[in-house]
């Protein structure tokens, strides 16, 4: 029998290195049940307030490219932003046939019908896909004339979207739209993070409630070094978005979260208490852009301790890389 027990602790400990945490990688090893990872992701901003080249505006838009895959997420403000910026960073988006639109504000959305119609000129499938959250075509009424919320613009947009053969795929749950990418779907309200325009009123069944922009979703990116969050506002709350993520994909480490957080008006204690939530998550870098603000970003880099490098205000033609981090333009350095 001691012959043996020299074999059997090895065994033992192979068995056990097995389980040893990967380093930011979230603690689990291979295997047939683990959730997909993504080797590659570059995230480059087209559409945001502060532009060194290119056109600045209140509206958000970024490329996509994982593992090979090019995916538009938002189309910006205004109709030839998102088309000129691409242009002017010497960008061809016309290989691209998926485009996601976080939510309905026109500052999201406004951009898509150009790009459609420039774009499939040279190729008929060039953003002919477009991905939704459920809500996103419901009526729309409020205290207010903008066209950026009232009437909801995609009530139009998906008649003439459709017109050109282009398709809304509605979410209604979390999907991986590829391996290691995954689209929420409309994120639940946990936590009262109520960072969305007031005013506006939604139809829902036989009445209207408060607008909270139900469909608002998000993109979640799970790699080795843990998960990457994309949002257009986060309206549903970049820590609602988050949890929800890190329950249905891996209660991994944060690695980075991009885009816009609908900050800009938050008072000191809210940011101190999102920033004290992503310590949690481990959170290790951010590009704050659009409505994140950028006195918000600055009390976020305080709160987490982190540097100029790391906790960033998002530019036009800034980059998040998995390998590199985050590059922003010279104004926002």
């Amino acid at each position: 029998m001691r012959r043996f027990l020299p074999f059997v602790a090895v065994i033992m400990l192979a068995l056990a290195g097995g389980w040893i945490a990967r380093g930011r990688s979230g603690g689990r090893s291979p295997s047939a049940n683990s959730p997909r990872e993504l080797q590659s992701l570059k995230v480059t901003i087209l559409s945001t307030m502060l532009a060194d080249e290119g056109i600045g505006e209140w509206g958000f838009a970024a490329l996509v490219e994982a593992d090979g895959k090019r995916i538009l997420f938002d189309t910006g403000a205004r109709p030839n932003t998102v088309l000129e910026n691409a242009k002017e960073l010497k960008i061809d988006l016309s290989g691209v046939q998926d485009v996601i639109l976080s939510h309905f504000h026109g500052d999201h959305t406004t951009g898509l019908m150009t790009l459609r119609s420039d774009l499939s000129k040279s190729n008929p499938a060039a953003l002919s896909r477009a991905h939704v959250g459920k809500g996103i075509f419901l009526e729309r009424r409020g205290r207010t004339s903008d066209p950026m919320y009232i009437p909801n613009p995609m009530i139009a947009m998906k008649k003439e979207y459709e017109a050109t053969g282009g398709k809304f795929i509605e979410h209604d749950k979390p999907e991986e739209i590829q391996p290691g990418m995954w689209l929420t779907g409309p994120v639940p309200r946990v936590y009262p993070e109520k960072n969305y325009p007031g005013g506006i009123e939604v139809a829902k069944g036989e009445g209207w409630a408060e607008d909270e922009v139900p469909e608002d979703q998000a993109l979640v990116f799970n790699t080795p070094r843990g998960l990457v969050l994309l949002t257009g506002c986060g309206h549903a709350g970049i820590i609602n978005t988050l949890q929800y993520a890190r329950k249905f994909i891996r209660p991994a480490p944060v690695e980075a979260a991009l885009g816009g957080f609908h900050l800009f008006n938050a008072k000191d204690e809210t940011l101190d208490w999102t920033a004290d939530k992503l310590k949690e998550f481990g959170i290790v870098q951010i590009l704050g852009a659009h409505c994140t603000g950028i006195e918000s970003v600055y009390r976020l880099r305080q709160r987490l301790g982190l540097s100029r490098r790391t906790c960033v205000v998002g530019t036009v033609g800034a980059v998040f890389d998995l390998k590199d981090g985050i590059h922003t333009g010279p104004i926002a350095q």
